[in-house]
């Protein structure tokens, strides 16, 4: 059979031959440069009839076109396939966990926010942290979401709450020019400068079952920008809003739900038996059926369904009977496999913790993955969490502390402390750290603070540990059980240095 090619012929011209008939080096120079401009990018052949869709079509116009009909089906599977709801609830364990905890380095400040995270909510059902995580999931499964400021009366710790908003109250059908250069594209306002001044945003969800008070048009209000946190990833230059992050898989998941649902009805008509007799006075036999329900032609019998291992007894006139039994066809755990791993590339989580199937893990394939997700995990942190949802909430709060209290000179935004991640050997891991603290190489609050700790409790806390032990005369027995060559003297040290 002959090979095909993997580009299409870049065929002479009749100019070309012409050319060619009286130079016919001048004809060789331009055939090679046609083939140049041909072959330059075997990607971009269009004869095997790849035609992308949408060819040029800016990030804006991408969203416009499909982001609605993504997420709609993106909170389907969600809801009915169960590795792709264990894959959401994994990667949220990792990225946010407990919660991502501001570090605030003073300590009215850090006490006053940690009275303020239990009221943060503004429908009153989760602390702040819960709503971190509410934030990050619906980010994954719609492509971004609405966080709305909110102020409260005066006399509370701190009046800011916040209301997480799915994007479907964007009023994305609200577009139009307005005076001075303004115009409104998908429900957000932009200025003749190109910035965000304001999102219109609907009352009530949109898809409320009897929301007959509210029309799709001219019912949304607009809300200024600097009240709104709009939460996604801008993965392409001038990219609106946020795509779901399960766009890339959406179709190869549905593709093998499907097929797994195939299967299973396979399987079931594969315990059921078939039987072939020959008949022997089919005039006595009992008649089927036509289709109007009246007595049919003599002949055929119907024994109903067979379940597998029946002793089934034949009517009278038949004999002979040969049972059928469906033979099992095999790949289907390699197909699906195989399939899950592809589904999971493209979510960005492992496959082991989508599917729980540990077959072919080792410690060290395992640690290698790991390794590499939480790489992937920690750049997600530091460049979208973080800087878009944590750091403009944590500017909203100080605003609200100065309604209600004086702020401290020259106060700092706080640091971040992300959660802490299982060590799979913990032992070589604390060695490690030790050695990296005795050679400079990272701090111990560094440390503490990669654990999901805080370091200025952890001081404290240590601090307070050592005082107890040593009035209670334990730290002299422990210190010498450790090895230590001066304990009183380590725990006098140790136990009256005030934290810094």
């Amino acid at each position: 059979m002959q090979k095909k090619p993997l580009s299409r012929k870049a065929s002479p011209t009749a100019f070309d031959r012409l050319v060619g008939y009286f130079s016919p080096l001048q004809g060789l120079r331009r055939q090679v440069a046609r083939e140049m401009l041909v072959r330059a990018y075997e990607g971009a052949d269009r004869k095997d009839g790849w035609f992308v869709k949408r060819t040029g079509a800016s990030a804006r116009a991408d969203h416009l076109a499909d982001a609605r009909e993504l997420r709609v089906r993106a909170r389907s599977l969600v809801q009915n396939v169960p590795n792709i709801t264990r894959a959401v609830a994994a990667v949220l364990a990792c990225r946010v966990g407990q919660g991502i905890v501001p570090v605030w380095t003073d300590p009215g400040l850090a006490k006053r926010w940690k009275e303020w995270v239990p009221l943060a909510d503004y429908d009153g059902l989760l602390n702040f942290y819960g709503l971190e995580a509410k934030i990050e999931r619906t980010r994954d499964v719609d492509g971004a979401v609405i966080i709305r400021k909110h102020i409260q009366k005066m006399g509370s710790v701190v009046p800011l709450r916040l209301q997480v908003l799915e994007i479907d109250y964007l009023d994305e059908q609200r577009s139009g020019v307005l005076s001075g250069g303004a115009e409104i594209i998908g429900g957000i306002e932009y200025d003749k400068r190109g910035r965000r001044v304001a999102y219109y945003l609907f009352d009530r969800h949109p898809g409320d079952a009897g929301n007959w008070t509210m029309g799709r048009s001219g019912s949304s209000k607009r809300v200024p920008a600097d009240e709104v946190i709009h939460y996604f990833n801008p993965e392409r230059p001038g990219q609106q809003d946020g795509i779901t992050r399960l766009a890339p898989i959406i179709a190869k998941v549905r593709d093998l739900h499907t097929y797994g649902d195939s299967e299973l009805q396979r399987k079931q008509l594969e315990s059921r038996m078939g039987v072939l007799a020959e008949m022997d006075g089919a005039s006595q036999l009992p008649k089927l059926p036509d289709e109007q329900g009246k007595e049919g032609e003599p002949g055929l019998v119907d024994l109903g369904d067979l379940a597998g291992g029946a002793i089934v007894g034949l009517p009278p006139g038949m004999s002979n009977p040969t049972f059928i039994e469906p033979k099992p066809v095999p790949g289907y755990e390699a197909y699906m496999k195989f399939g899950w791993k592809e589904v999971a590339a493209g979510y960005g989580c492992p496959y082991e913790l989508m599917t729980g199937d540990l077959t072919e893990v080792n410690f060290s394939s395992s640690r290698v993955r790991m390794n590499q997700f939480r790489a992937e995990v920690e750049s997600e942190q530091w460049t979208i969490t973080v800087p878009r949802m944590c750091e403009p909430i944590a500017a909203w709060w100080l605003s609200a502390c100065e309604l209600v209290t004086a702020l401290p000179v020259n106060v700092e935004p706080p640091d971040w402390s992300t959660p802490k991640w299982a060590s799979p050997n913990p032992v070589q891991d604390v060695v490690s750290d030790m050695t990296a603290i005795k050679g400079g190489l990272q701090s111990l609050s560094e440390t503490i603070r990669r654990r999901g700790y805080d370091p200025e409790q952890v001081r404290e806390e240590l601090a307070s540990d050592l005082k107890w032990l040593q009035s209670e005369g334990i730290l002299p027995l422990l210190a010498a059980l450790w090895g230590a060559k001066d304990p009183l003297e380590l725990a006098a040290q140790v136990g009256s240095k005030e934290p810094s």
